[in-house]
């Protein structure tokens, strides 16, 4: 039996949608420590320490989602092995459960080796530092000594491609110098374990396939361990003997990458079909209803990519017919709740002045050139002035990548939400 490298226990990771990270001082840690209690203590009582009213006690409940639950699996010395799923299926936040970055809510992690990572753009690097002098960090931080990067270090300089830029601070470097220097670091620094996440994608065509046939010589030649994320299946297949697939936070499947991949590529929703009949969390007279909301490509049976033609088909009811209908649907941000597109029958006119009592209504978006990623849907029904029914995340759907410029590189999400067509010239 092959050695352990990588050990994953029952990792689960829970998150509060809305928390944010704010760093204080000691004083106002303690300031905000005791004057939040003596408030506590003293709320709903008068001068005279008496309490008149009675209080009423509101069971507040947070809102926390899983970004990943109950996963378990093995890695062995020298394998390389693919993480695939789609946007939001927790192989980031996997990765770096792994390396550290952040704790896991619940289970353990076993690591037998050295780590180096390349997660995100400069992931490491310290961007006041010159490109040679973070060559040198990485290296202290991996435990290597000084002789030993001195050894490595020409290698380095010759796969990043960078040489002309290796005195200048890496904060004026741009992201795909970045990514070169990142990765040739993480590759020639000889770490046991290399993770990578799909920031490899920031690179041009010919780096890429640079960058995976290191990654196949490092684990044929040199018996490192690699954990590859990419939704790019050419790649996975080409690189892994062996897949897991992560779906909503859950390991679902893990074998050899062809079975993988195809069962990924089976699991590829091209319809988020969301019935809306049970939702209680609703606003508005419920006068018109909305039992469901559909989003499929255009092209039935291939998923909405970047540039795509989808649809939103609303299924509607109501006792009467419905007199001066308006429908707003808002497409969001699924985790930053940040507007993207907003949608409304009265701007773009398309619905008559009287609606059957039932029936469907369908809304298709042209050409949708957005980044990859998770989209939240909203939708309110209006009859007249009136707010009938209003659901907020009533829905969602996925953006899949696709290479819209034809250069292999897109931006993430959280850089740009649109992808415009443009040309640059010199005049």
């Amino acid at each position: 039996m092959s050695e352990i490298t990588i050990k994953v226990k029952d990792i689960s990771k829970e998150y509060r949608i809305g928390e944010t990270n704010e760093f204080r001082t000691m004083r106002e840690n303690i300031t905000k420590a005791v004057s939040g209690g003596m408030k506590k203590l003293f709320s709903g009582f008068d001068r005279n320490g008496n309490n008149p009213r009675a209080v009423k006690q509101i069971e507040q409940k947070e809102n926390f989602f899983w970004s990943l639950k109950d996963v378990s699996f093995n890695v062995s010395h020298g394998e390389i092995v693919g993480i695939v799923g789609r946007n939001g299926a927790g192989k980031s936040t996997l990765l770096k459960i792994i390396t550290g970055i952040t704790e896991p809510t619940e289970g353990r992690i076993d690591i037998y080796g050295r780590i180096a990572s390349l997660l995100e753009v400069g992931t490491g690097f310290h961007l006041e530092l010159t490109g040679r002098e973070n060559i040198y960090l990485n290296g202290a931080i991996l435990g290597m000594k000084k002789r030993e990067i001195n050894r490595k270090f020409d290698e380095i300089l010759d796969f990043s491609e960078v040489e002309q830029f290796i005195d200048t601070p890496v904060k004026y470097y741009s992201s795909g110098m970045r990514v070169r220097l990142g990765f040739s670091v993480a590759a020639h620094l000889e770490p046991e374990i290399l993770l990578i996440d799909e920031v490899l994608a920031v690179g041009d065509a010919a780096f890429q396939k640079k960058c995976l046939g290191k990654l196949n010589n490092v684990a044929a030649s040199e018996g490192r361990t690699v954990l590859f994320v990419s939704h790019d299946m050419t790649a996975i297949l080409s690189l892994c003997q062996r897949a897991v697939l992560l779906e909503s936070g859950q390991l679902v499947a893990e074998g050899s990458t062809d079975e993988i991949v195809q069962t990924y590529m089976q699991s590829l929703n091209t319809t988020y079909d969301t019935p809306l009949e049970d939702r209680l969390d609703r606003y508005g007279d419920k006068s018109v209803m909305v039992k469901s909301l559909r989003m499929e490509n255009v092209e039935s049976g291939k998923p909405i990519k970047s540039g795509s033609n989808f649809k939103i088909v609303v299924e509607y009811a109501s006792d009467k017919p419905v007199r001066y209908p308006k429908i707003i649907i808002k497409i969001r941000d699924f985790r930053t709740r940040m507007n993207i597109v907003r949608l409304d029958s009265e701007v773009k006119s398309g619905l008559p002045e009287l609606l059957p009592a039932s029936g469907k209504i369908t809304c298709v978006i042209e050409d949708l050139y957005v980044t990859p990623g998770r989209c939240a849907v909203d939708i309110e029904f209006i009859r007249g002035i009136t707010s009938a029914d209003r659901i907020e995340h009533a829905g969602y759907f996925d953006v899949e990548t696709e290479d819209v410029y034809g250069s292999g590189k897109l931006p993430t999400r959280e850089q740009s939400v649109y992808l415009p067509k443009y040309d640059w010239e010199i005049v």
